[in-house]
């Protein structure tokens, strides 16, 4: 890893330690390696939950991201085998029949650690002081939601949770208003945001502004790092197995940048709440309307310098 940042003094500034929940999934894949490229987390473990595809893949992914970055020593911690009540979806056209789009990848040195992601993530943050552990949420939110159900003792500990999902003024991207994480799980979106924590959700409308395209891919392999070439070959993935356009949305990274560089992202305070219906909108944003706490909302981001810090983060070098 490179040098501890510093504080004007010349003060060195402690990592934040994080856990990052996930379903990978290419775009996911880049956000963990964007985040194990940067020193300003400690990335205590990657919790896995169904979504992208199913918990055996997601799980058998995030070992293998780890292994690409020779982190060994981050455990992974499997999760949620599906949503709270209802079926989940399988984009493996999008993903790939692997999560991965077909990018070769290094298997997990050694087998993910035994338990349920919501168990060992109450232990951990009862094992550190309040407020010292934030939650970087790549997928649907089961994992958070089974933690907010049966340890809310632990639940109060969390920093924040910083989480891609929903959609506002934009279209979605498994309905017509209804975005993936959402969508996937609404009860257990619903249970998170209604819970009062201290969130910041990304929607769509910011995650379509972070855009990817070819000549960005190129210049990510010719840097010729470990994580900026699988980091290429990912996204050179989304080429193929998506249609439109010359440039493809990086979603799941925008939740590290964001984390690390909140001056690029504008956001408003919302109360919302999730449609939990039946319907086509199942898993949509509306107004909450129960007087509970608004949560931090990305709606504009300077997509150029998101860009140039993922870059970064992909091509630093040990």
């Amino acid at each position: 890893m490179g040098a501890h940042p510093r504080r004007a003094g010349g003060d060195e500034v402690s990592p934040r330690a994080v856990i990052i929940d996930t379903d990978p999934g290419i775009d996911d894949a880049v956000a963990i390696l964007a985040a194990l490229g940067s020193p300003d987390f400690n990335v205590l473990g990657i919790t896995t939950v169904a979504g992208n595809i199913g918990i055996a893949t997601t799980t058998r992914n995030a070992g293998r991201v780890l292994a690409l970055a020779r982190r060994g020593d981050v455990p992974v911690v499997a999760g949620a085998v599906g949503p709270l009540s209802r079926k989940g979806f399988d984009v493996a056209e999008i993903h790939g029949s692997d999560g991965l789009g077909g990018v070769a990848f290094p298997e997990p040195p050694t087998p993910p650690r035994p338990g349920h992601a919501s168990i060992w993530l109450a232990e951990t943050l009862m094992a550190h002081p309040i407020g010292a552990i934030d939650i970087l949420a790549l997928g649907p939110l089961t994992n958070i939601a089974q933690l907010v159900a049966d340890n809310p003792d632990a639940t109060r500990r969390i920093g924040r949770i910083v989480a891609m999902g929903g959609a506002i003024r934009e279209p979605g991207n498994i309905g017509a208003r209804s975005e993936f994480n959402m969508a996937a799980d609404p009860e257990a979106a619903e249970a998170v945001l209604a819970a009062g924590l201290p969130l910041t959700l990304i929607p769509l409308d910011v995650t379509r502004k972070v855009r990817a395209d070819r000549a960005y891919v190129a210049a990510l392999r010719e840097a010729g790092t470990a994580a900026s070439r699988a980091g290429a070959d990912l996204i050179a993935a989304y080429f193929q197995t998506t249609t439109g356009g010359e440039s493809r949305p990086l979603h799941d990274p925008c939740v590290m940048l964001l984390a690390l560089a909140p001056e690029l992202f504008g956001c408003e305070d919302l109360p919302l709440a999730v449609d939990c219906s039946s319907g086509v909108d199942a898993g949509s944003l509306e107004p909450a309307a129960d007087g509970r706490r608004p949560v931090s909302v990305a709606l504009t981001v300077d997509g150029a310098g998101a860009l140039a810090l993922l870059a970064d983060l992909l091509t630093r070098r040990s």
